[in-house]
């Protein structure tokens, strides 16, 4: 009976008012009809330019934004590894370790926006892209509560996972400081689907590059000019963070491109919440099996006799590895194909002959970064010691990649 109540009442949310399509969605049709129009003539080398010149400019901003934002979090851990291999340590164990968990889980509930706003997109149901960004911000708001108690109880747990003592003392103090983050994910990732349904991509990747010259600014003036230490190093990541996403939330209120799909904040976000929330589970199961895998790396590393060099050897390695992972991510915001089905079928096929290529690519990609390495050239002298200053880190980490 509530079901049928909430589905009325959203059906009455779309029709308050006759909005007339926006322009942008006028072009993506006219776009998607030629690309329809081709496949219906099995013009199938056509099909795949028109889908590729479409895929790339909506891809390539949104892969500059998840790689900006990464790159956040890989700037503070080589500002730790300035500090010593402890705290390189504890920042590699508290990003990857703790950190990345929540990542996963909210960026894969997240992807639930993506899917019923672009629903909502194609069928100009344009208010309901306001209603669903709302819905999924509440619901990942709630979700951050008990991943902030993870975060306070971070020391316990990873004592009880047998990492050492020191190494969980100071991580735990990292983590400290990120749980500001876990709120910001549950606003940044909403607005960053609502977007992407719209084909709004370039804004957020100005908005990211922004944030990325701001954060690295305010980390070095935190370590080494006001000795925050550790403490000070996540808190400014989580500043950095809410920076993104106040800025992408006031671009959305005075952008008038926006004025069919935010109409304001609404009661009807907190409806039909245990729906949404089925579906955002099943959208962050597999989001999260990639990503913990890198994180039981790292609490495995964390076991090793030498925990420190275990962790900052792995780190630098896995900071590789990871640039790699995020393409993909960035990827699936170009994916399009609402309301036309040969359209949506060549969309994949592109995107997987893309993602292919760039998983061929994968193993190459770092043996070409670390090659220099194994051969002891002086550039990959120069790039590692970016990492750390420590004399026994680079080392290992160079016998380590040499074997």
């Amino acid at each position: 009976m509530h079901t049928r109540a909430r589905i009325m009442r959203e059906k009455m949310i779309g029709h308050q008012r006759e909005a007339a399509p926006p322009p942008e969605h006028a072009a993506e049709e006219e776009a998607g009809s030629a690309l329809e129009e081709a496949l219906t003539d099995r013009q199938l080398w056509l099909a795949t330019r028109l889908e590729m010149r479409y895929l790339v400019p909506l891809a390539g901003p949104a892969i500059v934004v998840y790689l900006l934002n990464y790159l956040n979090s890989v700037s503070t851990q080589i500002f730790c590894g300035h500090l010593g291999n402890m705290e390189l340590a504890a920042a590699s164990l508290g990003t990857r370790g703790v950190q990345l968990f929540a990542y996963g889980l909210m960026l894969g509930m997240g992807s639930a926006v993506e899917t019923l706003c672009g629903q909502a997109y194609g069928a100009q149901k344009y208010e309901m892209l306001g209603i669903y960004l709302q819905r999924s911000t509440v619901l990942l708001t709630v979700t951050a509560i008990p991943l902030m108690v993870i975060y306070l109880f971070s020391k316990d747990i990873l004592l009880l996972l047998g990492e050492s003592h020191e190494v969980a003392s100071k991580a735990a103090l990292f983590v400290y400081g990120l749980i500001p983050q876990i709120f910001a994910y549950a606003c940044n990732f909403p607005i960053q689907k609502f977007l992407q349904a719209q084909r709004v991509v370039f804004p957020s990747a100005c908005i990211s590059a922004a944030t990325t010259v701001t954060h690295a600014t305010l980390t070095w003036v935190a370590l080494y000019k006001l000795r925050l230490g550790l403490l000070g190093a996540s808190l400014v990541l989580s500043f950095s963070w809410w920076i993104m996403v106040a800025a992408q939330f006031v671009y959305i209120l005075v952008a008038e491109r926006f004025r069919y799909t935010w109409t304001g904040f609404s009661w009807a976000a907190f409806g039909g919440l245990w729906d949404f929330f089925r579906l955002s589970a099943a959208s962050a199961v597999m989001l999260c099996l990639e990503t913990w895998y890198f994180q039981v790396l790292v609490l495995i590393a964390g076991l090793l006799d030498d925990p420190q060099i275990a962790l900052d050897s792995l780190s630098v390695c896995m900071t590789i590895l990871g640039w790699v992972f995020v393409i993909s991510v960035g990827f699936n915001a170009a994916a399009r194909g609402g309301g036309w089905m040969r359209m949506a079928s060549i969309c994949c096929l592109c995107k997987c002959g893309v993602l292919l290529y760039r998983r061929y690519s994968y193993w190459s990609t770092p043996w070409i970064l670390l090659q220099p390495g194994c051969q002891g050239n002086m550039e990959w002298n120069d790039w590692r010691y970016n990492y750390a200053n420590s004399y026994p880190l680079v080392g290992n980490l160079h016998n380590r990649l040499a074997k």
